[in-house]
């Protein structure tokens, strides 16, 4: 049985129900985001500056791995041919508090979920209800592996194509640190989103809107769209679109089995 309450809320209730999670939400990223703020020589120096150093993990990787298929060096990256600056007067201060929120984000996005899980759940199922920690667990985990990639695996190859892209000898890069922290967190946080595909056809399919039947006949066009977001969010260079196709690509196929899964549990009951 759903609960009862969730019948006997008028719909400027649900609202205000929702505007206090919104708000637990904007407080956790904050609180999370100010931890971040103080703790700027390492977000700076350590994280945020990271894949510009040559001796990047991601560059040293590619590079082991070019001289143990017989590529010598040629994935090797020797230098970084650009600089970073700020040419406006509150340039580092907006880029700070800027990354202070992006991080805020990311740190807090569990319990994030757990506000979005506590906004739907009255209007679930007692046994779907149960799901809640496994849900919550796994929508982190989702996220997190797709930060990860988007800071080990985009990033990196972005900034690699477009920091040595030169169209002539007389021109040197100077990138703007608004430009630089654009890429950076776009990158991170675009890839952490699109890593949500599985939960997001979970809840999809549980509403009536998608179906496997629906996304099996749709697969080439939605291979179209995985290369189109590909390109979006990674320099124009096949090898570096092809990277990250793959798990999208990856994901739609486990989508399209969560979704049948869904579907057998609906039809079963």
């Amino acid at each position: 049985m759903k609960k009862n309450r969730i019948d006997e809320m008028s719909f400027l209730d649900h609202l205000e129900e929702l505007r206090w999670h919104l708000i637990r939400c904007v407080l956790a990223i904050l609180l999370c985001g100010g931890i971040a703020f103080l703790s700027k020589d390492f977000i700076f120096n350590e994280v945020l500056f990271g894949p510009r150093n040559k001796d990047f993990f991601t560059y040293d990787l590619l590079c082991k791995l070019s001289n143990t298929i017989g590529l010598d060096d040629s994935f090797c990256i020797n230098e970084m041919p650009f600089r970073i600056q700020s040419r406006t007067m509150s340039g580092q201060f907006s880029a700070h508090i800027w990354m202070s929120i992006t991080f805020g984000f990311i740190i807090s996005f569990p319990y994030i979920i757990y506000q979005f899980w506590s906004f739907i759940s009255p209007g679930l199922y007692q046994n779907e209800k149960k799901n809640a920690r496994g849900f919550i667990t796994i929508s982190s985990i989702l996220f997190f592996i797709g930060v990860l990639f988007g800071y080990y695996i985009v990033t990196p190859l972005s900034i690699n194509f477009l920091g040595s892209y030169s169209v002539s000898e007389d021109i040197f890069n100077d990138f703007d640190l608004d430009s630089y922290v654009g890429l950076v967190r776009s990158a991170v946080v675009a890839s952490g989103l699109i890593f949500e595909l599985p939960i997001i056809v979970y809840f999809l399919t549980k509403i009536g809107l998608v179906t496997p039947d629906l996304m099996i006949k749709y697969r080439k066009f939605a291979l179209v769209i995985v290369l189109i977001l590909s390109a979006i969010i990674t320099p124009p260079d096949i090898a570096s679109q092809i990277i990250v196709a793959i798990p999208i690509v990856i994901l739609y196929q486990i989508s399209i089995y969560i979704s049948k899964v869904v579907v057998n549990k609906e039809s079963n009951n």
